[in-house]
Parts: structure tokens; C-alpha cells; sequence
């Protein structure tokens, strides 16, 4: 599936913050959306996504950000958003969200 195929619910609350903090950011969690074939299953990508990211150290995730500095504590406050954003995604019924097409 291509990122155009989520809600606008899903979309920004993990795409779009992830763009907040950083386009390199936005881009490991939209390469995720080509790995599945539905909305659910993006998600449950993304929720692995981000504890894999808290879990890597510092000098690994230089890859993630292809050598870009960053500020770590903003980092993980970011990933602790998008972690919220989803939970609260999951309290809406799919026949609930909106979708572009």
C-alpha cells in the first residue's frame, strides 16, 4: 500500500509528526506503508517501528538520519507522540476515519 491510502486520522498522527521533528524521520515510517497491505497493519508496523527506534543506540540511528545531527531528547518525546497519537487512533472505529480515496 502507498501512504495515500491511509486515513487522514493515521496519516497525521504518525506521518506528520514524524515530519515535525524530521524528513528522514517521515521517511522510515512512510517506507513502512509499502510492507503492508492495510491501514491495521501499518499501524502495528509503526508501534515496532518506534520501539525498535528507542531501543537503537545513538550511534546507529546516524543511518536513520544519514548522518544529520538531531537532538535525542526531542527524538524520544517524538516517538512518545506518535505512540499516543496512535492509541488514541485505535480508539476510532475504521468505518469512522476519513480517507481521501
Amino acid at each position: 500500500m502507498d501512504t495515500d491510502e491511509l486515513s487522514n486520522e493515521t496519516y497525521e498522527a504518525i506521518l506528520i509528526e514524524a515530519e515535525k521533528f524530521n524528513h528522514n524521520l517521515t521517511l522510515q515510517f512512510g517506507l513502512l506503508s509499502y510492507e503492508c497491505s492495510n491501514e491495521q497493519e501499518y499501524i502495528e508496523k509503526s508501534i515496532e517501528l518506534v520501539r525498535k527506534l528507542k531501543n537503537t543506540n545513538k550511534g546507529k540511528l546516524n543511518n536513520v538520519f544519514f548522518g544529520e545531527s538531531f537532538n535525542h531528547q526531542e527524538f524520544i518525546d517524538t516517538l512518545d507522540r506518535i505512540s499516543q497519537n496512535i492509541e488514541r487512533i485505535n480508539e476510532i472505529p475504521l468505518e469512522k476515519r476519513t480517507f481521501e480515496f
